[in-house]
C-alpha cells in the first residue's frame, strides 16, 4: 500500500483536486444559472438599470403633469368663484347705494310736503358736455309721465337741472350750468332774489351765474342759494349751490355771483324727476 501511494500519490492528489473543483463548479452553477444565461444577464444588467431609470422618470413626469393639470383646473375654478364673488359684491354695493338713495328720497318726501310723492327714479345713461351744452340722458320719458320743464334732483334734494326734451322712454336734462337753463333763485341767508343761469364762459368749469341781484346786497362766499319758487314753475327751496365769489359786471353798476352747483353732475348714476308738486308751499 505504501509502495502504491509512493508510486501514484501525485496522480491521486491531482484527481482529487479536479474532482473537488468540478464539484465546486457544479455546486455554484446549480445555485445560480447556466454560463450562457449568466453572461446574458450580466450584459443586460446595465440596460435594465437604464430602462428602470427611464421608466421611473417617465412615471414621475406623468405624475407631475397630472398634478399641474389638476392645479390648473383648480386655479380656473377658483378664479371663476372669485369672479362670481366680486360680481356679488358689486351687486350688493349697487343695491346698497340704491337703497340709500331711496331712503334719502323717502326722507325728502317726508320733509317736503309740496312734492306729493310723484317722484320718478331714473338712471343716467349718458353724460354730454361740450362747448355748447351740458346735459344728461335719462331712461324715463313720456311713458312714465315725464314732461319738458320737470325738475331733476338728487336724493338729497340738490337740483340737477330741467328736462329739455322727452321721448317715449328717455329724456334729456339740461344741467344747471347749461346756457339754456334759467330759474328764479334766493340767497338763503340774505333772502335776496336773483336769476340763476348758465354762462358760456363758466360752463366748462361747471359753474353758473346768479344775476339781477338787488343793489347793495351783501353776499358772501359759501352762501347757500335755493330755488325761489316764484311763478310756480318750479318747487321752492331746492338747493342750487353755494356762492363761490361775488363780482361786478363790466359797467361796474351791478353785482353778480358765481355759483358752484351742489350736485356733482359727473358722478350721478341715478336721479329723481319731480313730475308734480304743490306750488306756493
Amino acid at each position: 500500500m505504501k509502495q502504491f501511494l509512493k508510486n501514484h500519490g501525485l496522480w491521486i492528489l491531482f484527481a482529487a483536486a479536479v474532482i473537488a473543483v468540478a464539484m465546486a463548479c457544479m455546486s455554484y452553477f446549480s445555485n445560480t444559472s447556466s454560463p450562457l444565461s449568466n453572461l446574458a444577464g450580466t450584459l443586460a444588467s446595465p440596460f435594465r438599470a437604464v430602462y428602470s431609470a427611464v421608466t421611473g422618470w417617465v412615471e414621475d413626469k406623468q405624475a407631475y403633469f397630472a398634478d399641474v393639470k389638476a392645479l390648473e383646473e383648480e386655479n380656473a375654478e377658483l378664479k371663476q368663484q372669485i369672479a362670481q364673488m366680486e360680481a356679488d359684491v358689486r351687486q350688493a354695493e349697487s343695491d346698497r347705494a340704491e337703497n340709500d338713495r331711496l331712503r334719502e328720497a323717502l326722507n325728502l318726501k317726508t320733509e317736503r310736503q309740496d312734492i306729493t310723492g310723484d317722484l320718478e327714479l331714473a338712471t343716467v345713461t349718458e353724460h354730454s358736455v361740450s362747448n355748447w351744452t351740458s346735459s344728461l340722458t335719462l331712461n324715463k320719458g313720456t311713458a312714465h309721465g315725464v314732461e319738458v320743464g320737470d325738475c331733476v334732483i338728487t336724493e338729497t334734494g340738490a337740483l340737477v337741472g330741467l328736462v329739455g326734451k322727452v321721448g317715449y322712454n328717455w329724456c334729456t336734462v339740461l344741467t344747471l350750468v347749461d346756457t339754456d337753463t334759467s330759474l328764479g333763485a334766493r340767497v338763503f341767508r340774505t333772502k335776496d332774489l336773483g336769476v340763476a343761469h348758465g354762462d358760456f364762459s363758466l360752463m366748462e368749469e361747471n359753474r353758473l351765474r346768479l344775476d339781477y341781484l338787488p343793489a347793495g346786497c351783501q353776499l358772501m362766499g359759501g352762501d347757500l342759494v335755493l330755488t325761489s319758487g316764484l311763478g310756480g314753475y318750479y318747487p321752492a327751496d331746492l338747493v342750487i349751490g353755494t356762492v363761490e365769489e361775488v363780482q361786478r359786471d363790466d359797467s361796474g353798476a351791478a353785482t353778480y355771483a358765481i355759483l358752484a352747483p351742489e350736485a356733482d353732475f359727473d358722478q350721478l348714476e341715478q336721479v329723481f324727476i319731480i313730475k308734480s308738486f304743490v306750488a306756493g308751499s
